[in-house]
Parts: C-alpha cells; structure tokens; sequence
C-alpha cells in the first residue's frame, strides 16, 4: 500500500505534537508541583516560627517546675490566641500524643496521623490532603523549652486557594498550548494540500504521458516552486507533443520517399533495359543486314543514337545525384547573365518543337562565385521544364536583374497550376508531381538537382504557381567582377 507523502506529512505531525504534549504535561506538571510544596513548606516555616515565638515568650514570664504541666495549662488560651494570629485551626496535644486542646472543629484533629507520629518522635512533619478540589494540610511540630519538649502543636491550614491557582494556570498552559496545536495542525494540512495536490495531479498526468497520452492538462496556478514544476512539465509535455509530431511526420515522408525509391529502382531497372535492348537489336540488325540496305542501316543508327543519348542522360542525372556536395564548392566568378543568355539561345531550337518560344532579359555584369557548367546545367534543367510543362503557343519569360546586392533570376511558364501539396515536396529527390505533361523518361530528379546547385553557390530558390503561372524565382549573393 502506497502511503502519500500528505498521510506522512499528518503522522509525523501527530506524533511530534504527541511526544511535544507529554514532555510539556509532565514539565509543567512537575514544576507546579514543587512550586506548591515550596510555597507549603514557606508558609508552614513561617508559621512555626511566629507560632513558637509566641509560645516562647509565654513561657518567659511564668515559671514552674514542670514547664510540660505548664504548656498543659495554657493550652487552651495558646491555641485561641493562635487560632486568631495565624488565621489557621490550631490543637495543642502532649508528648505522648493525647489530645489537650482543639480550638475548633475536633473532628479534623485525631490522635492519628503521619504528621503526629513524627512530632512524637521530635521531627517537624505535614500531611497534605488533597480531595475533589479542595487541599489541606495538617501540621505539627514539637514545642521547646529550655532544650527540653514539654508538647506538640499541631495546625490545620487550608491550601485550596493555592492549589486552585495552580490547577489554573496548568489549564491555562495546557489551552494555549493546544490552540497552538490546532492552528499548526491547520495550517499544516493547508500546506500539506497546497503541496500535494499539484503533486498528485502531475503524478496523474505523469502517468497518462508514460500511457501514451500526450495531450494532458495540468491545472496549477501556483506561484510558488510547485507552480514553476508544473509549467515547466506542461512545457516539457508540449516539446515532446511537438517532437513527436515532427517525427511521425518525417516518419510518413521516409516511408513516402522509401516507396518513391523503390518505384524509381523499379523504373530505371526498365528504362536501362529498355534503350539497351533496342540498341542491342539495331546493332545486330545492322551487323546482318545493314550493309546491303541504306535505309535500314540509317534507321537503326538513329534509333542507336537517340537511345544513347536517353540512356547517357540518365546515367548523368544518377551519377550526379550521388556527388557528394563537398565536390561542388568552388571560389570561381563567373557572368551569370551570359551564361543565362546562351543556354535561352540554345533551348530556343527545343522551345520551337514544342511550339514556344522563349524571351530572355538580362542585366549586364550579374556576377557571382561558382562554377560555369554547374550553372549552365542549372538553367538548362529550368528552361527544359518550362518547355515541357508549359503550354503550346505560350511565352517562357527568363528575367534576370540586381535586388539589394542578389542576383535574382526568374524562369516564368503557362501551364497547369501546381498544388501547394505538391510544391512543398517539388524539390524532394525522385518526386514527381503527376503533371499530366510529364515525360516518361522524367525520373524526378531535374529539381532535386537544381536545388542542390542553387545550395552550393549559396543562393535561394522557390517555386510559387497560381491561376495558370509558374514561377521559379532565384537569388545569389552579387560577386565583384
């Protein structure tokens, strides 16, 4: 069974305050108690003294021969006078113990007692009698003479008063004390719950994250370092949330580009067949036949030709998929602008096939730092998908000018819209986004080939396309000639 740290809070609470309440009871207790006996003992001294002073002098102004048949017959008028001086009953008894004189209430001074037998015995005593609420004392001491005993006198004096007080102020202590003790027992179970209330909620939410649940809400407004842990675990559960999105999510894309690879494995496997097994059939056609018929010999070498040249330009595109990025960096500056202008001169032929034309402007010293052929094969790549992507009977409009120190190029075609699902994933290696104009041979890495040109000199690129307009929009940082 799992005790929570509130239930240990309350015990060791009750059994400080426990162990507290006994060690201050038997104190207080013990100290009252010798505060009563010393207080009983000094007025019982005193007592004595003005007692047996008055007795004392009474014997100075008779004498007889017999000082203890004397203290017999002033027996009566001592203890009246007594009675009156001490404001205490008062007996007056004889060595042997027998009762001469009781000023009043006999029945209070038997021939018994501790305090007699003692005074018998020569030894001041008293004997405390405490009943409901009241407290009284019977006192006796032996009366000398000239160094000789000749009786005992004997007191009843009440004490109630004294040990009424007493009773009080222990009363009085314990009250206080336990009014303390309820006020720490409050505030110490406010506390205790002001505590362990968040706690046990971030133990509950604790729990729902070890289930799984990452969407708990912890509902603490504290000020205080529970308040600081809880927000901070509702931080710390909403990163994860976070992480945890961005890992499914990049989960689905690494399944999403597994199954694009194994699709593109699958596709190259057939395109490499494909113009091999065409070139291996030419090849063998015209080792037979090709000498003695021109027309079959041009013909099988124009398909050898043109599926050379397919199948070298996909051998290109995954060799230069495979370099390692280190190998494009270069400090070379290069005119982007006529690099750019020759390559819209030589796609011009390809753009007139397709029934396009192609209208560049340039700014003059567009310089930046790179390398010649990997920007040529940059545009070349750009310019070739405006011409297959775009219209029949449309403009391919290629800008390039200076912007805040950039050299920003734009590669502008009509064609159909291409969705924001597809451009976030455009530039994503073997994806293709099922344009309905799209090449057979197109494989899907014309763009991620691009972005990784762009990467190496340091540039940007983006590709917007709305209401029948794509744009493909460049920019490098401007390099001195």
């Amino acid at each position: 069974m799992i005790r929570t740290i509130r239930t240990k809070f309350m015990i060791g609470f009750f059994i400080i305050f426990g162990v507290f309440f006994l060690i201050l009871q038997q104190w207080v207790t013990v100290n009252i108690e010798s505060g009563n006996r010393n207080t009983v003992n000094n007025q019982l001294q005193d007592l004595k003294n003005n007692s047996n002073s008055f007795i004392q002098q009474s014997f100075l102004t008779h004498h007889f021969t017999s000082d203890e048949i004397y203290f017999g017959q002033i027996a009566e008028e001592t203890a009246t006078e007594l009675q009156h001086a001490a404001s205490s009953r008062v007996a007056m008894y004889s060595l042997t113990g027998e009762l001469l004189y009781a000023a009043s209430d006999q029945a209070v001074f038997t021939t018994s007692g501790e305090d007699l037998r003692l005074a018998r015995q020569g030894k001041t005593a008293y004997t405390l009698t405490r009943a409901k609420r009241e407290a009284s004392v019977l006192f006796a001491y032996p009366v000398v003479i000239r160094g000789t005993k000749v009786g005992i006198v004997r007191f009843a004096k009440d004490f109630t008063p004294l040990y009424e007080q007493s009773g009080y102020m222990q009363r009085t202590i314990f009250s206080i004390a336990l009014a303390v003790f309820a006020a720490a027992f409050l505030f110490s179970y406010l506390l205790s719950r002001h505590i362990t209330v968040p706690l046990s909620k971030l133990t509950k939410a604790t729990t729902e994250v070890m289930n799984g649940n990452f969407h708990v809400r912890i509902a603490v407004k504290q000020k205080d370092e529970v308040g600081q842990l809880a927000a901070n675990f509702s931080s710390m559960i909403k990163k994860l949330r976070e992480q945890f999105a961005i890992i499914e999510k990049d989960r689905d894309r690494l399944e999403e580009l597994i199954h694009h690879r194994k699709r593109f494995f699958d596709q190259v496997t057939h395109e490499l067949k494909t113009p091999l097994t065409t070139i291996m059939g030419y090849a063998e056609i015209i080792r037979k036949n090709g000498v003695n018929d021109p027309a079959l010999f041009q013909k099988g070498v124009n398909h050898i030709v043109d599926e050379s040249k397919r199948l070298h330009a996909m051998v290109l595109e995954l060799l230069e998929k495979s370099k390692p990025m280190e190998a494009h960096h270069t400090d070379i500056t290069v005119d982007a602008a006529q690099i750019l202008l020759d390559v819209c001169d030589t796609m011009a032929i390809k753009a007139q096939r397709y029934k396009k034309t192609i209208r560049c402007e340039a700014e003059k010293g567009l310089f930046v730092r790179g390398k010649s052929d990997r920007l040529r094969q940059l545009f070349i790549n750009l310019l070739d998908n405006a011409i297959k992507y775009s219209y029949a009977h449309t403009e391919i409009i290629v800008i390039a000018s200076v912007e805040d120190d950039r050299v920003r190029m734009i590669v502008s075609n009509q064609g159909e819209t291409i969705s924001a699902d597809n451009l976030e994933k455009i530039f994503e290696p073997y994806y293709r986004a099922g344009h309905a104009y799209t090449e057979s041979a197109s494989v899907g890495l014309g763009l991620s080939i691009c972005k990784g040109i762009v990467d190496e000199h340091r540039g940007r690129i983006w590709i917007s396309s709305d209401n029948g307009h794509t744009n493909v929009d460049m920019d490098f940082p401007l390099a001195k000639a």
